[in-house]
């Protein structure tokens, strides 16, 4: 048996084997992540997309830093909400919002309370959880994706079988969770989706957020969190009812709620920079200025999923989709394509019609009435929409 002293060597033990990872988890070092990751990543992690961003705040940020952090709250505040720093350096928005949503969530994570954040669908949860996660502790993969079937060793820990079997239960056998290493490095823990995770699996999280203490009874031992060590889950409002959380679990966090963007411009702002990034590294040609059919995309969301029209005078169904911001992005990415493939490198109507139309109609039978009556009403007698109308007129025929 292992006695509670050998604590720190449990976790570190076990995260030296390669190959020997529990579900969910993407390895918990920059280090590791260089020798396994391809030399081009299709989507790099924050802290390697943002690697100049991070790295010149670091070398300007003179105040504070909790124990362990990469940077000082108001630094990670900084590189999530964008700024210019003394030296020139432009640091870009990676959220587009209230600032005080960021410092509060940026404050949690400084304290012993673990951070919620939640949100309808597409309100930029699990992109701030990553970006967090880079700027306090410069790695973000340290994830356990929520899903029906996942398991309580995608939280605690796992065990390599064949040592298990051959050996019994040693430290060589363990195979620690996103979570455990976070705790033993005194790092930051990503849970998506939490509410999708089953209660009884949820409920493994209440004593390593109160006690800071993962126990490991087959060794007699346990894990410890250093200072250093905080989680941020995420779930969404659409989800309550499918697994909501305890009262006791509910406790252990403090809540955020992200909002849905306040104005159309705003809206428009986050997508046109979301797909300019996109494009980029999808190797996309750049095309001309393409704000008017973000625009009337935006606009189009956000009337239906608001069940009225911009200017307040006109009153309109909703889809069953949420047809959020993280959609519209990708209904314009997608048309940007189209429009650089087999259109005349400017993006139209024609170009989005298709994705607009998928996005609002999940429903075939009550979403295309919706659909068929917002088109009439008010696409149809809108200026300047003419061509617009007859696209998504073509493409619903």
């Amino acid at each position: 048996m292992e006695s509670g002293k050998d604590v720190g060597d449990v976790a570190g033990a076990a995260a030296e084997q390669d190959g020997q990872r529990g579900t969910g988890e993407m390895g918990n070092s920059n280090k590791r992540q260089a020798e396994s990751a391809p030399q081009e990543a299709l989507r790099p992690h924050a802290e390697t997309a943002f690697a100049g961003e991070l790295a010149a705040l670091a070398a300007q940020d003179d105040r504070p830093r909790p124990a362990r952090w990469n940077l000082s709250p108001w630094a990670v505040a900084t590189y999530l909400l964008g700024g210019t720093l003394p030296d020139g350096t432009v640091i870009t928005p990676k959220y587009v919002g209230p600032r005080r949503i960021v410092e509060v969530a940026v404050t949690t994570l400084a304290t012993d309370r673990a951070l919620l954040l939640l949100g309808v669908p597409g309100t930029a949860k699990t992109w701030v959880s990553e970006h967090l996660a880079a700027a306090v502790s410069g790695d973000s993969t340290l994830l356990v994706q929520g899903t029906a079937g996942t398991p309580e060793e995608a939280i605690r820990y796992g065990w390599n079988y064949a040592q298990l079997l051959a050996h019994g239960p040693s430290r060589d056998a363990l195979v620690p969770s996103p979570v455990m290493r976070a705790m033993a490095d005194g790092m930051t823990a990503r849970v998506e989706e939490l509410t999708r995770i089953p209660a009884d699996v949820q409920d493994t999280l209440i004593t390593i957020l109160s006690e800071k203490t993962l126990p490991i009874p087959e060794l007699g031992a346990e894990v410890q969190a250093v200072p250093g060590f905080n989680l941020i889950a995420t779930a969404n409002d659409r989800d309550r009812g499918v697994n909501e959380l305890s009262s006791a679990l509910r406790r252990r966090f403090n809540t955020v709620v992200l909002p849905l963007p306040e104005s159309v411009q705003a809206e428009v702002d986050i997508v046109s920079r979301r797909v300019e990034q996109l494009g980029r590294s999808l190797d996309l040609p750049r095309l001309p200025d393409g704000t008017e059919e973000i625009l009337r995309v935006v606009t189009v969301f956000r009337e239906l999923r608001g069940g009225v029209t911009d200017d307040g005078r006109t009153k309109v169904k909703s889809p069953s989709g949420t047809l959020s911001t993280a959609e519209a992005i990708s209904v314009v990415t997608n048309g940007l394509a189209l429009a650089a493939h087999f259109g005349d490198g400017v993006l139209r109507p024609t170009d989005v019609a298709a994705g607009i139309l998928g996005a609002v109609v999940r429903d075939p039978a009550a979403d295309r009435v919706v659909w068929q009556e917002y088109l009439e009403t008010v696409v149809r007698e809108r200026d300047g929409w003419k061509d617009f109308y007859r696209a998504c007129r073509e493409v619903s025929a």
